[in-house]
């Protein structure tokens, strides 16, 4: 077993290398390229990573370049064989081949699946947890959760502030819980609690829609403006100045896929573009003091 203070240093480490590789999945990515960026010997670093992160750096390159790639396939105007260059596929035959063990069916056939090419909807299972409803299915679908929003979201778009926030990084949908333990006994001891603008929240470097849930990287926040120094697992994170649809929801645990899914309906249904930034929320209550045990929360989606 791994000393706790090497094993932080190691994930802490791990995530400068995350977000290199996001920044970075058009260019060469190779094990010597990457190692440095954690500090590591390539040969210290290809057995690091797949400890903390259970997958070969080559399969988690992969997965995140085909992930973007079927994002590029439904909201954007190019092809197939741009898109295989783009990210470093020999040919198009490969790149088919590589798609099709992730999603369970070549790029061509994965347009054709989805109707309505920004939505967020996950159907059903395949080998990746992801599948696509057939239309009639999906018109009712995008029915019900329109009338939905109409009575459960106040929807508003504008410029947002740029945020300050102190972060822990969590990956999978299970022991979410951990993480905003490990934030919130941090902040307690330090005060940043009791400012009135200080709010907890989570961004998504991952979608929902092409990440399986377990593989899902994100933060759990503490927005504060107050300085601090970095501690442990706890690092340093910014959300820059931008324009944002913001839904405002009073929800259970349980319909937050749903709120997210129908916020980005009405994204599409009201012609805004998803931008380049990632989607956060942020809460305003601690839902087990809410009568109904319910989240007061604004859901944000960055737009171009």
């Amino acid at each position: 077993m791994l000393d706790k203070e090497i094993e932080t240093d190691y994930k802490n480490r791990i995530n400068r290398v995350f977000e290199f590789i996001d920044k970075n999945l058009e260019s060469d990515l190779s094990l010597n390229t990457v190692s440095e960026i954690a500090f590591f010997s390539p040969f210290h670093f290809h057995r690091v990573f797949k400890f903390v992160t259970g997958e070969t750096l080559n399969g988690y390159i992969t997965r995140r370049r085909i992930e973007k790639s079927a994002s590029d396939l439904l909201h954007k105007n190019i092809t197939a064989t741009e898109i295989a260059h783009k990210y470093g596929f020999s040919d198009n035959s490969s790149y088919s081949r590589t798609f099709k063990k992730y999603f369970g069916v070549n790029p061509t056939e994965f347009k054709k699946q989805n109707p309505n090419r920004h939505s967020k909807i996950r159907q059903l299972e395949s080998k990746n947890g992801q599948e696509y409803p057939i239309y009639e299915k999906y018109i009712c679908i995008i029915d019900n959760l329109k009338k939905w929003t109409e009575m459960n979201a106040k929807i508003e778009v504008k410029v947002t502030p740029e945020l300050n926030l102190a972060g822990v990084t969590h990956v999978g949908v299970n022991g979410i819980e951990n993480a905003f333990e490990k934030l919130t006994k941090w902040a307690i001891p330090k005060g940043l609690l009791k400012n009135p603008e200080a709010k907890m929240g989570r961004v998504f470097f991952d979608s929902f829609k092409f990440t399986a849930p377990d593989k899902v990287r994100m933060s759990i926040f503490l927005v504060t403006n107050e300085s601090f120094e970095t501690e442990g697992e706890i690092n340093k994170l910014t959300i820059s100045k931008g324009k944002c649809i913001i839904g405002r929801f009073e929800i259970t645990p349980m319909e937050f896929e749903k709120s997210w899914t129908s916020l980005f309906i009405w994204m599409n249904e009201n012609g805004y573009k998803k931008g380049i930034e990632n989607p956060y929320e942020i809460y305003h209550n601690d839902y087990r003091e809410h009568p109904e045990n319910k989240f007061i929360v604004d859901l944000y989606i960055p737009i171009e």
